[in-house]
């Protein structure tokens, strides 16, 4: 039984978002199974390059039809995450006549295939599942796990912030349904308004908390929420939140310092969501007598919480699901249809997530360096994880790319810049010019299995447990010895969020790694996404060289191949091509000031935020006019007349800065 999971918005990549609803629909992605086993899944971020990406999943649709060479006749269902996309299409259509009068989920789905594949599509292929169901689905069926308890968290879906499921012998029993009122995830949120941060935040909150003291704001946190027998809890209405907050601290708005208050609401917050999750974990543990758990939704992906869960001895085995967060429900969509109609039900563990692209074979990577040979220097190495362990050993930051990229948030070594995990310099040097993110973010390593109990406090005797920890889901200790050993990846409560690597997995990571051991006796990497602040995760060759020539990474290791880049002058630079990605649109208007005088406004616009301008000067706009043509930069400048070596590079600038933040395309002509 072949089955396609999808989840997502339904705007194209050039549409601009058609509600206000947009965070409704977001990590688009889809996933082919087959008989209950994992043919090939992706997030479309990977592919469209939009972080997030709410719009329709055409790219990873077409890329899991591929992967097995198929058609859309050839699928025994089509499942979409969710069942109130009905409700909202109505509204849609509502703020927007011109949409036409299709309001109705299936049809509507059924319309947006056959638009995008130009391929006709039955009817009776699409099943719409309910939200949190494909979250717990995801998980469990992925886990080994006959029985379980399995609790799902996130902000919402289909009407609901949660549920606790009992399963036996795949027979699933809702015990609970947390409301949306009651939002563990909406709560988080609204505390990190506070703090500067929105949404997909979350995680740099939780990197924050360490930093604070959760005493010091500890009773006016109690106070937002109520704790009731039976698993129960209320939280209390957010803009009381807020208002309380405003009489204790000063909020931070965006961009600006941490203040110690702003440390220690972070930790109160996280300390509080810890109370709330094992309030409702302790109560149906007793209930259901359930010693395995499994857990999925967004709020999953709080490492710290996830550790003390797993040090806490409250359940015997544990399962996270890798992409808790909505991607993950393409995945599980699709399970609990098979789960439902499949012939063969036998569950089948998660080995890894090495599911996405594969970069290919190394003629398949030459081609795409040598449409960059004049910007890179490159070889292929006759033992390129040798190589490379020296590299890392000698203090350089590199971009490493092998194999199937990723599925979820995590890059696993496949889709990660390295580094040595010892010199705390490093830490800053990565965070301020590679990744451009705030300094206090900490890093994970990624060890050798086989010797993960000597580094950090976790039990490997434990299968479930070991084979969790290949996926950078826990936070846990590192034994004290260490902690001044490995100063770049040890956080400041003497923590990391470790990956360990299997040779079985992923032999080629585990083989660098292993070399760099023996270089230095430290037998682990510092491992973090390879991107920077503006872009999803790498997934091509193409993406790797664009952030290589865009950060400070020292090498870029593509396969067996060694990158380096150039020395370039201006006049290289001038000889790339400008072109604008699909989701960016110029805009040129002429207003009126207050003083009666015309002037010309230009700005950049993005198709997945509606609020978001990027100004231009006329300069800049009148170069980027040009884009997707055959022009080089110079041959604009010059028919500009813009001569002047100094303003050629004072453009050539702002055209580096667009380019770094993904709101341009250049490519070597």
């Amino acid at each position: 039984m072949l089955i396609l999971g999808f989840n997502g918005g339904v705007d194209l990549i050039d549409e601009m978002p058609s509600t206000p609803y947009k965070n409704n629909f977001h990590d688009s992605s889809a996933a082919l199974i087959e008989d209950g086993k994992i043919v090939f899944a992706i997030e479309e971020e990977r592919l469209n390059r939009i972080k997030h990406s709410t719009k329709f999943p055409i790219l990873s649709i077409k890329s899991c039809l591929s992967s097995k060479g198929i058609c859309l006749k050839d699928l025994d269902a089509i499942t979409y995450y969710g069942q109130s996309l009905t409700e909202w299409l109505r509204l849609r259509i509502v703020e927007n006549p011109s949409l036409g009068l299709i309001a109705d989920q299936a049809p509507f789905m059924k319309g947006m295939f056959e638009k995008t594949f130009g391929e006709s599509v039955s009817l009776s292929k699409f099943h719409f599942i309910l939200h949190h169901l494909a979250h717990a689905m995801s998980a469990y069926c992925l886990s080994g796990f006959e029985n379980s308890l399995c609790l799902t968290i996130d902000g919402m879906g289909d009407g609901s912030a949660g549920k606790v499921y009992d399963i036996k012998r795949s027979k699933i029993k809702e015990l609970c349904d947390i409301p949306i009122m009651d939002s563990m995830g909406s709560y988080y949120l609204n505390v990190i308004g506070f703090l500067g941060y929105g949404l997909f935040d979350e995680y740099k909150v939780m990197g924050l908390a360490p930093y604070g003291n959760p005493g010091k704001f500890r009773k006016i946190f109690t106070s937002f929420y109520k704790l009731y027998s039976k698993g129960e809890f209320e939280i209390i209405d957010s803009d009381k939140i807020f208002k309380k907050l405003f009489e204790v601290a000063a909020p931070r708005r965006k961009g600006e310092p941490f203040s110690q208050d702003n440390k220690d609401i972070a930790a109160s917050l996280q300390e509080s969501l810890e109370t709330l999750i094992f309030h409702v974990l302790k109560h149906y543990r007793r209930v259901t007598k359930h010693e395995n758990l499994c857990l999925a939704g967004g709020v999953a992906h709080n490492c710290t919480v996830n550790g003390k869960i797993l040090q806490s001895g409250l359940f015997k085995n544990i399962f996270i699901q890798p992409a808790a967060h909505d991607a993950g429900c393409a995945i599980g969509s699709a399970l609990y249809y098979h789960h439902k109609y499949g012939q063969n039900t036998s569950k089948t563990k998660l080995k890894h997530v090495y599911l996405g692209t594969d970069i290919g074979e190394n003629e398949d990577v030459a081609v795409q360096l040598e449409k960059w040979d004049k910007f890179l220097l490159f070889r292929r190495s006759p033992d390129v994880i040798r190589e490379t362990a020296s590299l890392l050993a000698n203090g350089k930051v590199i971009g490493w790319v092998q194999g199937k990229s990723e599925f979820g948030p995590r890059a696993l070594g496949n889709r990660s810049i390295l580094a040595d995990p010892r010199p705390e310099r490093n830490k800053e040097r990565i965070n301020q010019l590679i990744k451009k993110r705030e300094g206090y973010r900490p890093f994970a390593p990624s060890i050798l299995e086989e010797v993960a109990e000597k580094y950090f406090t976790v039990d490997m005797t434990n299968e479930t447990t070991k084979h969790q920890m290949g996926y950078m889901l826990y936070v846990l200790s590192v034994k004290k010895r260490y902690r001044k050993v490995l100063g770049a990846i040890t956080h400041v409560d003497g923590t990391a969020r470790i990956q360990t690597v299997s040779k079985e997995t992923n032999e080629k990571y585990w083989k660098l790694i292993e070399a760099f051991g023996k270089e230095t006796g430290i037998p682990i990497v510092l491992n973090t996404s390879f991107n920077n602040n503006a872009e999803p995760i790498v997934d091509s060759t193409e993406d790797a060289i664009v952030c290589f020539l865009t950060t400070g990474l020292d090498y870029l290791v593509v396969n067996d191949y060694i990158v380096q880049k150039k020395k370039i002058s201006l006049v290289q630079n001038l000889s790339m091509v400008i072109s604008l990605p699909r989701y960016v649109v110029l805009h040129e208007t002429v207003s009126v000031n207050k003083g009666g005088r015309m002037y010309e406004d230009h700005h950049l616009s993005v198709t997945y935020d509606r609020d978001a301008s990027y100004k231009l000067s006329t300069d800049i706009a009148s170069v980027i006019k040009e884009a997707n043509t055959s022009k080089t930069i110079g041959n604009i400048l010059d028919s500009l007349g813009i001569k002047s070596l100094e303003k050629r590079k004072e453009v050539f600038g702002k055209l580096f800065e667009l380019w770094s933040n993904r709101l341009i395309i250049l490519s070597a002509s």
